[in-house]
């Protein structure tokens, strides 16, 4: 008798694959195809194809910090640091929405080709949001810098940028890192507990997760290497579940740092095997694995370490995301796919990276209008120094590959054509001090930059750092600390050449090109303009010769406080905020956050509340009102800054904090209105127990573009407008 055989699998409807069904239903209908393998296959970086379903493999890790990393040229930005310089929320949206359209337009060339390697997939670990708290720590370049608002407030455009705007599907599936408290010493970081208070953590090191969550919906959240408070991050049920699912409502998945599970075992000696580490990530809510360690699950089940419902779940939330990313619907239902690869590397990219290194550069003295240089009065100029000439210096670290570099002497080269002589010298390399075996003097280019110093009628000096000595630990091989630096003074002979070419008389221009803060104690005294350009992308040195020239007025500001000396800091390892960035620094800076020179005068005028006083039971927000005008003599880019101080605080507080941004452009003589809002949450304090809570008493509300500190009056010239805001009633404990 004949036996007729019925695949079951293929009668069953495949629901994954309907996009009429809930998300929800489509990815239960899915788990319910795989077996415990392929569930876990799924849960590794790369994940295994499932042939029996259609599904090719694919591979979760890519990178576009600033710029689609990796896979090829692409639009290269500045570096993070110099985005957040440009304090331009609207200008990171844009520049992430670039790289979505870059990273959809190469996934899916890449996927015609079946290449599914490494870097093409559309999962991206992007952006880091650790608070830059110390200059020393290598991969501060690729944060927002030290304040917890800015770096929400550019977090959040950022990620929304790569997201995208459609109802239904993610442009890209962007990941906010590392989770949390994170923030060096980088050769430390597989075994070190970051120690915080409660107060620390919600006031200072949370925030802008939180608003990565609740307010971006990132789709993602990498943990980090280190333990927090004696809990691994990539395990932390106070992390991951009790504040990132249940307070905050994270529906996302969670991935961890590439082999950090590993650390687990081997380093934080937590737990004592592979299994057991692997099942403790995936019981606290560490879905994904960024190394090898999950190809232990199916033996932690085995062992009763790990259910598999525990395993579900994880892998419940990584279909998810690929279904939000349209992976499993057809192609023409997905707007995105539409995207040609012929955005990538266009014109109007490079454009836009243009632009954005332009608002990234800070301008740091400026002594008797030195800049901008006329070119008509100009006949010779030296560019002098390591970074003159250097590509490294326009990537910082996570970069794509340009497929152009501008460097500094290049774009200084075609701003001035044939009506100006350029001569160039390097004077010294970028770091040491001793001569080699053949017997060169560490001070063998001197001479030469010297001699072309001699000659010209003006200098540039290019020095500061590279990511060649500053980075993450496992790229940073010429770094003295790991990929961190154990010091902030210019590297090897740098400084000492900067002393022997301002020594022939000549006016000098200062470029810096770094992640990270450096000492300039000497040239803040002695050099007459400086200006600090970052890491600054593609078209730095066209951005460059621009502010040099008077093409573009700078109108970046620092989004990290340039200390004077690292003894004004707490040992590295201290995570505790007491004496760290700004809002608790206890010395005075050479140059304070928010700080920054333009080319006009911004005077600041009639600084109003819509009210003066404040109950605590009050649902209003209170307006902030303030006049700029441009009283000077060129059009320029404003950078309007709102701090707050609370005077009468029943906890140690910071000494102010920012609370409100707005970029405006003015023409000569032209006024404009600028409003902000501040809401009950800006006023509150977190108490000792970490509790967000808004209590009675005088705020002092302050406007203007920069901190109002005295130090930064001394360096800007400017006022900056004060009023005051009373707070009345019972104090209110509020939503974090």
């Amino acid at each position: 008798m004949e036996v007729l055989t019925i695949n079951i699998e293929k009668e069953k409807p495949l629901i994954f694959k309907d996009p009429n069904y809930s998300m929800e239903d489509r990815a239960k209908d899915l788990l319910s195809r795989l077996s415990l393998e392929e569930k876990i296959s799924q849960m590794l970086y790369y994940s295994s194809a499932i042939g029996h379903l259609g599904i090719p493999e694919y591979n979760w890790w890519n990178e576009c910090l600033h710029g689609v990393a990796r896979a090829g040229v692409a639009t290269v930005f500045p570096q993070a640091i110099g985005m957040a310089a440009s304090f331009d929320p609207e200008l990171l949206y844009r520049v992430a929405s670039v790289i979505g359209d870059e990273a959809r337009a190469k996934h899916h060339e890449f996927a015609r080709k079946e290449d599914r390697s490494i870097y093409k997939g559309l999962t991206y670990w992007s952006p880091n949001i650790n608070i830059f708290r110390d200059p020393r720590w290598g991969r501060g370049q690729e944060t927002y810098g030290e304040d917890p608002y800015l770096t929400g407030r550019l977090g959040v455009a950022f990620i929304q940028g790569l997201q995208g705007d459609d109802p239904k599907y993610l442009k890209v599936a962007a990941c906010a890192k590392h989770y949390a408290v994170h923030s060096g010493p980088e050769n430390l970081r597989h075994e070190f507990d970051a120690v915080v208070s409660k107060k620390d953590l919600r006031e200072t090191y949370l925030p802008a997760f939180r608003d990565a969550v609740k307010e971006a919906k990132v789709e993602s959240v990498m943990g980090a290497y280190n333990r927090v408070n004696g809990e691994a991050a990539c395990a932390s049920v106070t992390l991951l579940e009790e504040i990132l699912r249940q307070e905050w409502g994270f529906r996302g998945h969670v991935v961890s740092d590439c082999w950090a599970v590993e650390d687990i075992h081997k380093h934080h000696k937590i737990t004592a095997t592979p299994e057991e580490s692997a099942a403790l990530a995936v019981n606290n809510g560490t879905d994904l694995n960024c190394g090898r360690i999950y190809e232990c699950l199916k033996q932690a089940v085995a062992e009763g370490l790990i259910t598999e419902e525990a395993v579900d779940r994880a892998v419940i939330r990584l279909i998810n995301t690929r279904i939000k990313l349209g992976m499993f619907d057809p192609p023409e239902m997905v707007s995105y796919t539409k995207i040609p690869f012929e955005v990538n590397d266009c014109e109007e990219h490079r454009r836009l990276a243009l632009e954005t290194a332009e608002k990234s550069i800070v301008l740091l003295k400026n002594k008797d209008r030195l800049l901008p240089l006329d070119k008509k009065k100009l006949k010779t100029i030296a560019v002098i120094g390591p970074n003159a000439d250097d590509k490294r210096i326009l990537l910082g670290n996570y970069p794509g590959t340009p497929s152009e570099y501008v460097t500094p002497l290049s774009g200084i080269r075609k701003a001035v054509g044939d009506r100006v002589k350029i001569l160039y010298a390097e004077g010294c390399n970028l770091t040491g001090t001793e001569g080699n075996l053949l017997g060169e003097l560490a001070t063998r280019g001197f001479s030469e930059a010297l001699s072309v110093a001699e000659r010209a009628d003006v200098i540039v000096m290019c020095l500061g750092l590279s990511p060649a000595i500053e980075g993450e630990e496992i790229d940073v091989a010429n770094s003295d600390g790991g990929g961190d630096r154990n010091g902030i003074e210019l590297p090897g002979m740098q400084e000492e050449l900067l002393k022997a070419v301002a020594s022939t008389g000549k006016p000098i221009v200062l470029t810096l090109f770094n992640g990270s803060p450096v000492m300039l104690n000497w040239a803040q005294d002695n050099i007459p303009a400086i200006v600090e350009a970052w890491y600054p992308g593609e078209e730095g040195g066209t951005a460059l010769a621009n502010v040099l020239f008077g093409g573009c007025n700078p109108s970046g500001r620092l989004p990290v406080t340039f200390v004077k000396s690292i003894d004004q800091l707490p040992p590295f390892t201290d995570y505790s905020m007491k004496g760290r960035t700004y809002r608790y620094l206890e010395g005075e800076p050479l140059y304070p956050f928010g700080y920054g020179l333009s080319y006009t005068v911004f005077n600041y005028s009639n600084l109003t509340l819509s009210d003066q006083k404040l109950n605590t039971a009050d649902t209003k927000e209170i307006r902030v009102m303030v006049e700029v005008e441009n009283t000077g003599e060129r059009s320029g880019e404003e950078v309007v800054q709102l701090y707050v101080k609370d005077t009468e605080a029943g906890v140690i507080v910071p000494k102010h904090e920012l609370k409100g941004v707005k970029r405006i452009t003015l023409e000569p003589k032209a006024k404009q209105k600028v409003e902000f809002s501040l809401t009950k949450r800006q006023l509150a304090l977190i108490d000792n127990e970490g509790k967000c809570r808004l209590e009675p008493g005088e705020f002092k509300i302050y406007v203007g573009g920069r901190q109002p500190d005295q130090r930064s009056r001394n360096l800007a010239g400017t006022d900056v407008l004060e009023t005051v805001l009373m707070v009345e009633g019972d104090w209110v404990e509020m939503e974090y």
